[in-house]
């Protein structure tokens, strides 16, 4: 069986690989969290090692652990996979013995997908067609995606299962049929039935939608939790959209079974949906195992929501969520509240792209969504709003995320005072923290040393790789960096490494580096701290993708500078917004002179750090 089953294929069904050299596969470890790709896969040996759990074996080591199944169900599952039919000792094999329950409830989930979608085509089934059709959806959209029809009769599944050799504790263990007084009744009666399926594409449960007047169920009716179907960590379209996923490295979370559809069929392949649950922390991981998400930012995932203020609730709750990603989170809303499914309907395959590509941030999304409650026009107004906005802002983890949502915060709000904004969330982090606003804080017993810079932040990043070519190859920077000037640093820490290298007599002191100029960097202060940043800078390997180091150096330098005319670029944006054109002429056109002097530096800028 490990002959025949691929363990790069296998573990490349659940988690995306990427070359490690040497003939080895890298990724995310599925058995635990991490940021950083720890799971390592040797196809020539057949053997995978996660070297932060420590944890490792074959493929069938893989799949046990993975899904929980014992040593036979495990091996009846990779026979299944590769169409190897299994021959049992003491009598040989017997169609329809009971071999192991996951493998048996799989197959009944299989049978009954079949029996649904056979019954789409049928009389009884017009209702569930018109349903489709109105939403925009042909038969072979549904033949794609196994769309099927539930009759109304109370154990026509029930009894075509049974004579296929299920019996009835299967079907009510897999919730396919409840206990009924006479034996097993369908669960699914008299609706359109969406098979849900596990990342390798085996069916595990079903979602069924409302279309007759009679039922006086819910509009959506899902398959319970079974041994097979855990709702909190299923993701309907997981199966079509996993390749996507890892390829674009970008998911698309809508709401509903159409709305995956409609993405789909309209060129966004890489939408997926919740079933029956909100998004939580299992979905999480399926997602950061398929996009690879760690330092490097590499990826997205975008939500969408409806327009209405349900939709903005559920914004809020993934706001909360959107720190256990290291990859960029976005929310794609369309303004006249429409799903993806009706936008597609009423405006075509292009407006649903666009909306996906108009997507914003989810914490811009969160903090507007909050201040939108409130009357901007009174002082009154602006400041209610900033105590109901300053709790998200405080919540951000990074902190030089947090410092550029704080001046984001100012500009939408109008204040146009940045320190008093910002001191109004720090009293908001004291007091979730369970400081005193406004209280002297009171000296550590020690002095903590601050966490390292968040490497996934683009701009932490720059700053870094400048600074450590600064202590490792100060020849490289020479005055240019030395011109930049503290300003263009956004975290302290990183400002006070800038003004030490100053004190220390700038790059032009340093000469070629070395471990002489670091014992005067060392030298240079007493501060524990910023000592210990210097020695971290001196040793931490610079992240240079391109031949020379020359050639990277001007590239850092370029992009650090590129970052700092930006910056200024939104400052005079902002002050522009707040004047009027016609009575604020004079200082209008002013600003905008210095906008179009800044665009050109930030071109040219871009156009140095690309070709460096």
């Amino acid at each position: 069986m490990r002959e025949r089953s691929s363990i790069a294929d296998v573990v490349g069904e659940h988690i995306q690989l990427r070359n490690a050299g040497g003939g080895n596969l890298k990724g995310l470890c599925p058995f635990h969290d991490e940021k950083s790709p720890s799971f390592n896969v040797t196809p020539s040996r057949g053997y995978w090692y996660c070297f932060g759990c420590a944890e490792g074996g074959d493929v069938i080591t893989f799949v046990r652990k993975l899904e929980h199944l014992t040593f036979t169900d495990a091996i009846e599952r990779l026979a299944q996979r590769a169409g190897i039919q299994l021959r049992y000792e003491q009598g040989g094999y017997v169609p329809g013995r009971e071999h192991g329950e996951r493998s048996r409830l799989i197959e009944a989930h299989k049978a009954a997908a079949e029996f649904y979608a056979s019954l789409l085509g049928e009389a009884e089934a017009a209702p569930g067609r018109r349903f489709l059709s109105e939403r925009g959806f042909e038969r072979v959209d549904a033949e794609h995606f196994g769309v099927g029809y539930a009759p109304e009769e109370w154990d026509r599944l029930a009894r075509h299962l049974q004579g296929r050799g299920f019996t009835p504790a299967e079907l009510i263990k897999g919730g396919l049929a409840r206990d009924g007084r006479r034996g097993p009744v369908d669960r699914f009666r008299g609706r359109l039935v969406w098979p849900i399926r596990d990342i390798t594409g085996e069916v595990i449960g079903f979602g069924a939608r409302k279309l007759l007047e009679g039922d006086d169920g819910p509009k959506y009716l899902n398959t319970p939790e079974s041994p097979i179907y855990k709702k909190g960590s299923v993701l309907y379209g997981i199966d079509l959209a996993k390749r996507e996923i890892s390829k674009r490295s970008q998911a698309v979370v809508v709401e509903g079974y159409t709305d995956v559809m409609a993405c789909h069929l309209a060129g966004v392949p890489t939408a997926v949906a919740t079933c029956g649950t909100s998004f939580g922390e299992e979905h999480i991981k399926v997602l950061r195992r398929l996009l690879l998400d760690q330092a490097e930012f590499r990826g997205e995932v975008v939500f969408t929501f409806d327009g209405d203020s349900a939709g903005q609730k559920a914004a809020l709750r993934a706001f909360a969520d959107e720190q256990k990603f290291v990859t960029q989170t976005f929310v794609a809303v369309q303004p006249d509240g429409l799903d993806p499914c009706d936008l597609r309907v009423k405006q075509g395959d292009g407006a649903v792209r666009d909306l996906i590509a108009g997507r914003e941030p989810l914490f811009a999304f969160a903090i507007r969504s909050v201040i939108s409650r409130y009357e901007l026009e009174s002082n009154e107004g602006r400041l209610a709003a900033l105590d109901a906005a300053a709790p998200l802002v405080a919540g951000i983890k990074d902190p030089a995320l947090r410092g550029r949502y704080a001046v984001d915060l100012d500009r939408w709000l109008g204040f146009m005072d940045e320190r008093m904004v910002m001191r109004r969330i720090q009293e908001v982090g004291g007091r979730t923290t369970g400081g005193r606003p406004g209280a002297p804080e009171r000296a550590p017993r020690r002095a903590a040393r601050p966490r390292p810079a968040d490497p996934a932040d683009p701009v932490v990043r720059i700053e870094s790789e400048a600074l450590k070519l600064a202590v490792q190859r100060p020849a490289l920077m020479g005055p240019e960096f030395d011109a930049l000037g503290p300003q263009a640093f956004t975290l302290p820490e990183h400002v006070a490494m800038y003004e030490l290298l100053m004190t220390a007599g700038g790059t032009v002191a340093g000469g070629p580096g070395g471990r002489e100029w670091v014992d005067l960097l060392l030298r240079s202060t007493e501060d524990e701290d910023l000592r210990a940043q210097a020695t971290r800078f001196a040793v931490e390997p610079v992240r240079s993708d391109l031949e020379g180091e020359e050639r990277y150096g001007i590239a850092v330098l370029a992009r650090l500078a590129e970052i700092a005319v930006t910056r200024a670029l939104v400052q005079i944006k902002a002050k522009m917004e707040r004047l009027n054109p016609v009575e604020q002429q004079q200082d209008y056109n002013r600003l905008f002179g210095e906008l179009v002097a800044l665009e050109q530096q930030r071109r040219v800028l871009r156009e140095r750090a690309v070709g460096a």
